[in-house]
């Protein structure tokens, strides 16, 4: 962004949305980490992954020898695209012709990911991601995901496509925490659940989504340095409000309940990890991050490593834990370690910045951004 070619009435806002840029970037690149770190051990083992990296388990990049990065999976493709998605529907907002909700506008982001796994084509490509090369790769896709977005039928909260709890909806949602950060708590949760539920249906897939939401949106608001653990009291409250005659609530905020409790003990990480689960549906992933980021959080690669150490879905248990602990610290206070090599570094932070200033265009204004408008005014693949 040129600054010096805004207005003055502009520039004072850029100045104040600045402030949550350290943060914004800091869960963005602080998913992919995470997620980059556990998917060289998804689908392993807790005793393979000790007998390969040795007592402490993975704890740094395996970097592909052919590409020289860290690759991350489709938990960072999928939140990128969320991203594209959300900034697309701030665009159209701006300009007055948002007839639909932002879900509806992720929702022809994700079909563009789709494109990107399968090759078919849709009526309305929307997403400057697909100009990258680099995201058209299959990476351990979830099948839901896949099949939901394939079915060509947009499932909501209310409208039930499948009986799917996996973690494919919460660990992709945390663009929508930051995207949303000036909409009103209860709105901004209800459409980080309603993202989840266009492929997961199951309340324990969309729950954890909109718990997720909270979590992000209070962090990267915050000029002070906020305490996780009532930032998660928070969350809590307001999902029981939002989701209070779902028959699942319960159990859900039973777990969420352990893992905070769990946070507090002196027993290995492992061993905590396995009393909450595996991570493969999306209230354990959920309740996976919430006990490492609580456990960790001023310490972003204890989290991360303590999140994809166990048995489970580690690259989606490390992706949330990122999110959460890299919007806690910040992107400054994130070890190099864990920038240096990681795969599209460059473009995850250029969506984190965009996430961070958002559409400073309307109609009523005559400054023009062309190369925001090229980005999210794009339809149709124009």
């Amino acid at each position: 962004m040129d600054k010096s070619k805004l207005p003055e009435r502009l520039s004072a806002i850029v100045s104040d949305r600045e402030k949550s840029l350290d943060r914004i970037r800091g869960c963005m690149i602080g998913g992919a980490a995470g997620d980059a770190l556990g998917y060289q051990v998804e689908f392993v083992s807790y005793d393979e992954i000790l007998k390969k990296y040795g007592p402490s388990g993975i704890t740094s990049y395996d970097v592909d020898p052919a590409l020289g990065k860290a690759l991350f999976s489709d938990d960072t493709q999928m939140s990128l695209f969320t991203a594209n998605g959300l900034l697309c529907a701030q665009t159209r907002s701006a300009f007055h012709k948002l007839s639909s909700p932002y879900r509806s506008y992720v929702y022809l982001a994700y079909l563009d990911w789709l494109e990107t796994q399968r090759g078919d084509a849709h009526g309305e490509r929307i997403s400057w991601l697909l100009d990258i090369k680099e995201l058209w790769s299959c990476r351990a896709p979830g099948a839901t995901c896949l099949d939901a977005l394939s079915s060509g039928e947009q499932g909501s909260t209310e409208h039930r496509i499948n009986h799917s709890k996996g973690c494919g909806g919460v660990m992709r949602v945390a663009p929508v925490g930051i995207a949303l950060r000036d909409m009103d708590d209860r709105t901004a949760d209800i459409e980080g659940g309603e993202i989840a539920a266009l492929t997961h249906s199951h309340s324990l897939g969309f729950m954890p989504a909109a718990f997720l939401t909270h979590v992000i949106k209070k962090l990267v608001s915050s000029e002070q340095k906020p305490v996780l653990r009532e930032v998660i009291r928070d969350a809590r409250e307001m999902i029981s409000d939002i989701f209070s005659e779902r028959k699942h609530l319960g159990a859900f905020l039973e777990l969420i309940d352990r893992a905070v409790a769990l946070s507090c003990n002196h027993d290995k990480d492992e061993d905590n990890i396995s009393r909450i689960g595996a991570g493969w549906c999306g209230d354990e992933a959920l309740a996976i991050a919430l006990y490492c980021s609580l456990r960790y959080s001023n310490d972003f690669s204890a989290a991360i490593i303590a999140a994809v150490n166990h048995s489970g879905d580690s690259d989606s248990t490390g992706s949330i834990t990122g999110n959460i602990v890299g919007a806690l610290v910040g992107y400054e206070a994130i070890d190099d370690m864990w920038k240096k090599d990681l795969e599209l570094k460059e473009t995850i932070l250029e969506m984190a910045d965009d996430l961070c200033y958002g559409c400073l265009m309307n109609e009523e204004t005559d400054y023009k951004d062309e190369n925001w408008l090229s980005k999210y005014a794009r339809f149709d693949g124009k």
